[in-house]
């Protein structure tokens, strides 16, 4: 049976992702981390190498072709629950300033022991809200790309993470074979919020993996400084 090493070399290229020993390498501690701490509280429901492999690793790796084109580029990683996508796309991008914001203290702990033991620098783990932070003026219009992964629906997404970029900047949801239809609800809010869909770049996962949509949207306009509202209501009451 491969191991997890042997599965992304297979199935990296015909992704269109390259992989070096170095992020090899940090993949396989990151998959040892990840299994150990899932004995002791709920992290993910998937836990064979296969699955981690091809449903966690390679899955937060599709926004890297979109992200890779600006050098030193500061990322937020909204709900990152485990690290993913942010610490896997780390791992192929060094240099890439990452912050992981989560509001689950357990998953914080386990990230800001992850980044320290792979090594990784320029990493930043923050316990709270998405509606809390985007208020903070080291936050707010400060990044060059949002990302979020099994979150939340479109019109909830772009209220927590549009409030982030900077003008020109770009929030990419990792979505399923629904994707267009989140899109089609969600057209006021991104129009209140300054977005507009610029990309909708679609992948088989290999292995009997799902239809993956990566929604890329543009910060296109400034957002209202009413948005995002009070922690919760975004998710109950969406645009």
């Amino acid at each position: 049976m491969p191991n997890l090493r042997e599965i992304l070399q297979q199935e990296a290229g015909p992704l269109g992702l390259d992989l070096d020993e170095a992020a090899l390498s940090g993949f396989d501690k990151f998959y040892e981390l990840l299994v150990e701490a899932n004995r002791q509280f709920n992290l993910t429901s998937l836990v064979s190498v296969e699955d981690v492999a091809v449903k966690h690793f390679l899955d937060s790796l599709l926004g890297l072709p979109v992200i890779r084109e600006k050098t030193g580029a500061r990322l937020i990683d909204v709900g990152s629950g485990a690290g993913l996508p942010g610490l896997a796309l780390k791992l192929v991008l060094p240099d890439l300033r990452l912050v992981l914001l989560e509001s689950a203290r357990k998953k914080c702990n386990f990230m800001k022991d992850t980044a320290r033991t792979l090594g990784l620098n320029g990493v930043e783990v923050v316990w709270g809200r998405a509606e809390d932070l985007a208020r903070e003026p080291w936050h707010r219009g400060a990044y060059d790309f949002v990302v979020a992964r099994a979150v939340a629906e479109i019109r909830v997404l772009a209220e927590y993470c549009l409030p982030f970029l900077a003008v020109g900047g770009l929030f990419i949801a990792y979505k399923g074979p629904s994707a267009r239809e989140e899109i089609e609800a969600a057209a006021d809010a991104l129009r209140l919020l300054g977005g507009t869909v610029e990309d909708i770049p679609e992948y088989q996962l290999p292995r009997g993996g799902r239809r993956r949509s990566l929604v890329c949207i543009r910060k296109t306009g400034r957002t209202p400084e009413t948005y995002p509202r009070r922690p919760g209501t975004p998710k109950k009451k969406p645009l």
